[in-house]
């Protein structure tokens, strides 16, 4: 009786009713990124009875996050706890009848894959017993029903369109910045995918980011509502028009555009040439939008033992660990701080020099 009454207003919906709410408690969704569009994204599914829910980050809780992250708050950030795992947290006290799946991780080419077909070979950490790593043998392997957009760069998306259209997944595109924002439903096979409307990404410095430009809070909650109805309308086998949505909220514009049909000669959808998809794995070096911090990945992604780094940094730095993290701050670099991650990877906080950033590591961390 009690998950009745949860979504009864829900279900008076024509366009849901019993029918629809018993086909959202048994989706799997995706959401790969949990920032302001991910937040409340993950929020709005969760009240809505998605059956399970997984949700990819790579990145810790910081303070400038809550102006416009609604799923975190000040003692998040005071832990660092990654997003993911704070999200998590929030959403299991909102809804405890569904299926939530924190992952802290970083998606590129070597491992989105498996997350869509096979998340029993992902090395994730924050799970058994308590600073364990661990390998998740247990983990049903069950593609996603619908892949959601929460990301904040261009690569990425182009990453995921590649993904979603090899394994015909529906995603969900969207993106905000200062007061506009876009949404897009993909239904690969069926509509225009991402690079039949923008068939490359913009060149670095091309477009502003929220560094740059800010982002309102209530633009990115707009955008992330759009695409959670578009997904919500997708699940539900609704009718659904092959239409960007295109809006700025401060000058009051909403604007829909039909994409037409397919491209036949786009590299993705047209052609099958995965060219993101395919892309070798090396280190890679990235600033982090809208903090001062630079994320290293390494080439190669293996299991980083937490405990023994911390006893190799304790004389060099304070250090602060969690079952998902070490936080160390160095000793001869009072300005700067390192976040390091079970699966290798490395955010310099207190730097946008990239060059600076892949010395800290190598000198304290390794190569």
């Amino acid at each position: 009786m009690q998950s009745i009454n949860r979504y009864h207003r829900q279900t008076l919906l024509p366009q849901i009713g019993d029918t629809g709410q018993s086909k959202l408690a048994s989706a799997n969704v995706l959401l790969i990124g949990c920032g302001a569009l991910g937040t409340v994204i993950a929020d709005q599914l969760t009240r809505a009875g998605i059956g399970h829910l997984t949700i990819i980050d790579r990145d810790v809780v910081e303070l400038t996050n809550l102006q416009r992250q609604i799923l975190f708050d000040e003692s998040d950030a005071a832990a660092g706890l990654p997003k993911s795992i704070a999200a998590a947290n929030r959403l299991k006290a909102i809804n405890s009848t569904i299926t939530i799946t924190p992952i802290v991780a970083d998606i590129h080419p070597g491992n989105i894959e498996d997350f869509l077909t096979d998340p029993s070979r992902i090395f994730i950490a924050g799970g058994g017993s308590p600073g364990s790593d661990f390998l998740n043998p247990t983990h049903q392997s069950i593609q996603p029903d619908l892949i959601f957009d929460g990301t904040d760069n261009a690569e990425t998306r182009y990453l995921i369109n590649d993904a979603a259209v090899k394994h015909s997944i529906n995603w969900i595109y969207g993106a905000a910045i200062a007061t506009q924002g876009r949404a897009m439903p993909i239904r690969p096979n069926i509509t225009p995918c991402l690079r039949c409307i923008f068939p490359d990404p913009p060149s670095p410095g091309e477009l502003p980011t929220c560094d740059t430009a800010g982002v309102l809070g209530p633009a990115a909650a707009i955008v992330a509502s759009l695409q959670t109805t578009l997904g919500l309308k997708l699940l539900l086998n609704a009718q659904l028009d092959s239409q960007l949505i295109s809006l700025d909220v401060w000058q009051n514009e909403y604007r829909t555009i039909n994409i037409g049909p397919k491209n036949p000669a786009c590299p993705c959808c047209g052609q099958k040439n995965f060219e993101f998809l395919n892309r070798s794995i090396e280190q890679s070096a990235v600033q982090l939008c809208g903090r001062n911090a630079v994320q290293i990945r390494p080439q190669k992604s293996a299991p980083v033992k937490l405990a023994d780094l911390a006893h190799r940094l304790a004389p060099i730095a304070q250090i602060h660990q969690t079952d998902f993290l070490l936080r160390c701050q160095m000793h001869q670099e009072p300005t700067l701080s390192l976040t390091i991650f079970p699966d290798g990877r490395t955010i310099v906080h207190g730097t946008q020099d990239i060059a600076q950033a892949r010395s800290l590591v190598s000198r304290y961390i390794g190569s």
